[in-house]
């Protein structure tokens, strides 16, 4: 099993970018550098660590605030035309369930008939949307787990060029479980399935595998060890993650499987537990394979990476992963080559992230939703300061919009 990496330390303002040897072939006109370069090196080698001298090569990666949001969101995507679709998160019992922020600013129900009841679509009504993901034609797919008002989950389909009603999928038992908690989806770039994340309570999470052309699911890997949460404490700005319910009583959080993405190509599925410390991978030829036992679909996970706590990963054209860091108030990122967690960027206000996803500018996008501070958490008192910010931030590589 792998480990997280807990590492201290002080916040990290970028990643190295090249050692000082490609600097100088780069630059072979300046002899009086190269000079203090090699001493520095010689003097690093006996003694001071690489990062001591990395202002040489590094590029400072600095976050901007792209727009604000007065309730806590709980998933997030963006449209080919760059418009930000963000659900917003039921624990903050808000009466919208879905809004669009457009490139102007402007912030507008999305799908609004799915959200009053509308004669138009039969009664049909978002209850408590999660994750929502952008296919590159523009329509987007919101992940629908029912919870408010305990209805049956599905997956709901809204074409954002012709704003209409795409298509509507029903997850009932026993694709789902009286426990479900159905938090995130990949859409898969070159096959017609689609990926969803359930922690139900821990020890049976599992993953959804829906099939967009007959509207069938299954639920696999329930309950094996790269969907379950691990025995590790879970802590977020220095607190220890704990449910206090209006009576005082307190329970300890078991959050199975929630961050999931596919790589470019949508040959690889990375997932891992919330409360876990492992990103673990598996093809989707194995997961689309129904002629696979359980025993032999979960023999073909692997053991990817280490992560730190997480709600949500993103993957760059480059196969770069980047992960929400819960406990450090950061976004990290998993090197493609070295498989590698480090941290990309810290900040002070980015107080739980989540909802990574690329824009049409090629950066990374993400929101912070405090959601340590709701009121799940904290005895039925939201502790919550708005606005919620939206961040974007440069990229080691673009990514596919939305995703």
């Amino acid at each position: 099993m792998l480990r997280d990496l807990q590492r201290g330390g002080g916040p990290a303002r970028g990643r190295v970018r090249g050692s000082p040897q490609q600097w100088l072939v780069r630059n072979p006109g300046w002899p009086l550098v190269r000079l203090w370069i090699l001493l520095l090196g010689l003097a690093a080698s006996a003694g001071p660590s690489r990062a001591q001298f990395s202002f040489f090569w590094e590029e400072e990666v600095k976050l901007e605030v792209a727009a604000q949001l007065s309730h806590g969101p709980g998933g997030m995507t963006i449209t080919p035309k760059g418009s930000y679709i963000v659900s917003l998160h039921q624990y903050y019992r808000t009466q919208e369930r879905v809004v669009e922020i457009t490139p102007d600013g402007k912030t507008k129900p999305f799908a609004e008939a799915l959200q009053t009841n509308s004669n138009e679509y039969a009664g049909l009504v978002l209850d408590s949307v999660m994750g929502v993901e952008c296919d590159s034609k523009g329509v987007v797919w919101m992940l629908d787990n029912g919870r408010r008002e305990e209805t049956v989950p599905k997956l709901v389909a809204w074409d954002t060029d012709d704003d209409k009603l795409s298509r509507v999928i029903y997850l009932p038992p026993p694709v789902t479980t009286p426990t479900s908690f159905l938090s995130d989806l990949a859409l898969d770039p070159s096959e017609p399935f689609v990926y969803i994340s359930d922690p139900a309570s821990g020890e049976d999470a599992a993953i959804l595998v829906v099939d967009l052309t007959t509207g069938l699911a299954r639920r696999v890997l329930m309950g094996r060890d790269s969907v379950v949460p691990e025995d590790v404490e879970m802590r977020v700005e220095g607190r220890e993650l704990k449910v206090v319910r209006p009576d005082g009583s307190v329970a300890e959080p078991q959050i199975g499987v929630n961050p999931i993405a596919l790589d470019r190509r949508g040959d690889w599925l990375y997932f891992g537990p919330m409360k876990g410390r492992t990103l673990y991978r598996v093809s989707t030829t194995h997961l689309r394979d129904k002629t696979l036992t359980p025993q032999e679909l979960a023999s073909r996970v692997q053991g990817y990476a280490e992560k730190p706590f997480s709600d949500s990963i993103s993957i760059d054209s480059k196969g770069n992963i980047y992960v929400a860091d819960l406990g450090r108030s950061a976004i990290g990122v998993i090197d493609a080559k070295d498989r590698k967690y480090e941290l990309y960027v810290t900040d002070p206000r980015l107080s739980w992230p989540d909802g990574l996803c690329f824009g049409t500018d090629g950066r990374l996008h993400f929101y912070t939703n405090q959601l340590h501070r709701s009121g799940t958490y904290n005895g039925g008192k939201s502790l919550a300061e708005p606005p919620f910010l939206i961040f974007k931030v440069r990229a080691l590589a673009s990514g596919a919009v939305g995703r």
